[in-house]
């Protein structure tokens, strides 16, 4: 599918297994999702702007590169998506953060959003948005038609495990967003859980389950 990315390294897919496994406790989990969301934020700033300016080495002048790591927002989608943080800001400290608050709703699968915070100015910014699963792609899309709606012109999806469902879904909405994903799994089930998935994400990482 266009604009979509699995990256299969074979770091990501050896800590991928480990999160999947049941037998994984809490604080495994919690620091896998950040380990493999450091894999995927390098590989989604791979074709980041980048800038130069002069710098003294111990040794000699030169003109150094870097990226202007304000331009960057994460935008998290509560409450799995904290799982991911702290983990893509090993990769780009001084971005900024913000928040989106949505719930599924178990009877009908519909998105309800609760909470919405994002930075001042975010519109000039290259947005990623974190969630582990995607599954139906309904938080997704609310969260995408949120940022739009700020003026967001730039946004990449960071997620850990897709379904090829909520996949398709985005994509057929969304011409102009990029998923990086590390595994497209089978499917969804009757319930609308991804299989086989490694259940629900945001109890594992709070240890709600």
């Amino acid at each position: 599918m266009k604009n979509i990315f699995e990256i299969n390294h074979p770091m990501i897919q050896h800590k991928l297994t480990q999160l999947r496994n049941k037998e994984t406790s809490t604080s495994d989990f919690r620091r896998l999702c950040n380990e493999i969301g450091i894999f995927l934020g390098y590989e989604a700033l791979k074709d980041i702007e980048v800038l130069e300016k002069n710098i003294e080495t111990p040794i000699t002048s030169m003109r150094g590169k870097y990226i202007d790591e304000e331009k960057i927002t994460f935008v998290v989608i509560l409450r799995a998506g904290l799982g991911m943080l702290n983990g893509i800001l090993e990769v780009v400290p001084n971005a900024r953060i913000g928040h989106i608050g949505l719930y599924r709703d178990e009877s009908t699968l519909e998105i309800v959003e609760y909470f919405s915070k994002l930075p001042t100015g975010i519109e000039n910014t290259k947005v990623m948005l974190l969630d582990p699963m995607i599954a139906t792609g309904g938080s997704i899309i609310d969260s995408i038609n949120i940022l739009k709606g700020k003026g967001v012109k730039d946004i990449t999806v960071l997620s850990l495990i897709s379904s090829p469902e909520g996949l398709s879904k985005i994509t057929s909405k969304f011409n102009d967003v990029n998923i990086y994903t590390a595994a497209i799994d089978e499917r969804l089930n009757e319930k609308g859980y991804i299989v086989p998935g490694l259940g629900d994400a945001g109890d594992r990482i709070f240890g709600t389950h």
